[in-house]
């Protein structure tokens, strides 16, 4: 204890100078979003950001635990903060330092411990650590029972272009392999109308495309209450502490209504395009395709998460749908789209290895997704997690085995990948053009295909601004 209270011995150090601020973060989307709004509030309170390769007086990890390398980088992460400047404060917050935190209480290289849903009051922890001479402070809450939403809004966001807006927090679905539910907790949805005036800002610093983000998007709403909801209000459900907030959502959302609210609150001349996070196949209905197929700023691109192509990995998995109910989910989104001449990409994550996994379970997985040809997988390799199901399962396979099984499929998606842009080949294509890099302008197509252009092609400058090209070749 001793060596954290010589880092603040001296108060009035600490008062004469504007103390620099480091961030970096691991992790996932709502992670990025919740990292931009830890440095807006910390610029409030009179910190100043600098890059986390400079030396610093605070630096602030925004860990994850999704699997056990995330936990290490998080680690390794800290103690290079540390080494970077010996005498700074070192702050873990977010997902490991939620479901590590008896690990990190022991490190010396830590001297502040913020759990998920208190990331907003991190400038006010900074301010009382310097200001009552803290030797070590943590900050977590049980977030295992029903929580209220930790409302936050990013101004703009670190890209110019496009920003992550999130919806909700949160996760009731315990897949088997899964931490995620013990390091967010239960399902806590984000009211409308904070998401509306959240992208009308984004809209107003230049923003053309948002993102809805979440940690389990599909279950936005469910912790209204449904009588509410239909007279117009946004009201907590009744049960909110009730079995019925913590158990599957079993394909009901309230996601659809916000895409619908935001298209009507939100006009096409401050955003261009919705964008939504990732997806459950109990939601692609022919109602809520059509909804989407209407709207015409949803972009055309979903990510529709899978895990395993085998019905009995799945099941032990603890997913609550079939490979037909998948398959039938993107022949679904396919042929609505295709009907309103859109060209629409399907993307996903599949994870390898998972306890009992037999030579034949990943067959049936490689040829489903072979049949499927899907824009772009995501691959990971299955990582132990402590204090879930498959960690106390038989059959754990070896790295060995998991990565050449992860090998196959990373070799599938790229020619599945190329399939997909070359259709583009000869044509021209609607591109937001978000950066400009080595003499190249770069975006995306609304169905996420990426699209370089030579900038002297361009008499003005493009970014921000969606612009008609003619795709010749793919990257």
């Amino acid at each position: 204890m001793s060596r954290k209270k010589d880092i603040i011995k001296d108060t009035k150090f600490w008062e004469q100078k504007m103390k620099n601020v480091a961030f970096h973060n691991l992790g996932c989307k709502v992670n990025s979003y919740e990292m931009e709004v830890m440095q807006q509030i910390v610029q409030k309170h009179g910190y100043n950001i600098v890059q986390f390769s400079q030396k610093a007086d605070v630096y602030v990890v925004n860990t994850c635990t999704v699997t056990n390398i995330a936990d290490r980088k998080s680690r390794q992460m800290l103690h290079r903060a540390k080494q970077l400047n010996p005498d700074a404060v070192i702050v873990a917050a977010g997902c490991y330092a939620q479901t590590g935190t008896e690990d990190l209480k022991k490190d010396d290289a830590v001297d502040i411990i913020i759990g998920n849903n208190h990331k907003t009051e991190i400038g006010d922890i900074l301010d009382r650590y310097f200001a009552e001479k803290e030797t070590e402070l943590t900050v977590i809450s049980d977030l295992s029972s029903y929580a209220d939403y930790e409302n936050a809004t990013i101004t703009a966001g670190e890209s110019r272009t496009r920003a992550d807006v999130k919806i909700q927090d949160g996760c009731n679905q315990f897949c088997a392999y899964c931490a995620i539910p013990l390091a967010r907790g239960r399902v806590r949805s984000r009211k409308p109308e904070d998401v509306i005036d959240e992208i009308r800002t984004l809209a107003e610093s230049g923003h053309r495309e948002i993102v809805l983000t979440g940690i389990h998007i599909c279950s936005y709403g469910i912790d209204f209450d449904d009588r509410a909801w239909e007279r117009g209000e946004v009201l907590p459900s009744r049960h909110e502490h009730n079995e019925e907030m913590v158990s599957d959502y079993r394909g009901k959302t309230k996601l659809f209504d916000l895409v619908e609210m935001i298209d009507r609150e939100i006009g096409p001349e401050l955003i261009s395009r919705i964008r939504l996070g990732s997806l459950e196949p109990r939601v692609i209905t022919p109602e809520n395709v059509e909804r989407l197929v209407k709207i015409s700023r949803v972009c055309p691109h979903f990510h529709l998460s899978l895990q395993s192509g085998c019905d009995a990995t799945l099941k032990r998995m603890n997913r609550h749908y079939t490979t037909e109910e998948y398959k039938s989910g993107v022949k679904l989104i396919r042929e609505m789209y295709g009907k309103a001449g859109k060209n629409v990409a399907v993307t996903t994550d599949v994870i390898v290895g998972f306890p009992g996994e037999t030579e034949e379970e990943f067959e049936i997985t490689r040829k489903f997704l072979e049949e499927l040809e899907l824009y772009e997988m995501h691959i990971f390799k299955y990582s132990r997690r402590k204090g879930t199901a498959a960690d106390e399962m038989s059959g754990q396979l070896t790295e060995k085995v998991k990565s050449a099984r992860s090998d196959v499929l990373l070799e599938m998606t790229e020619r599945h990948s190329e399939k997909y842009r070359e259709r583009y080949i000869g044509k021209e294509a609607e591109v937001l053009f978000e950066e400009e890099k080595n003499g190249f302008y770069t975006g995306h197509t609304a169905d996420y295909v990426k699209v370089s252009v030579p900038a002297d092609y361009f008499i003005e400058n493009p970014t921000g601004k969606i612009v008609c090209v003619f795709y010749n070749n793919i990257l």
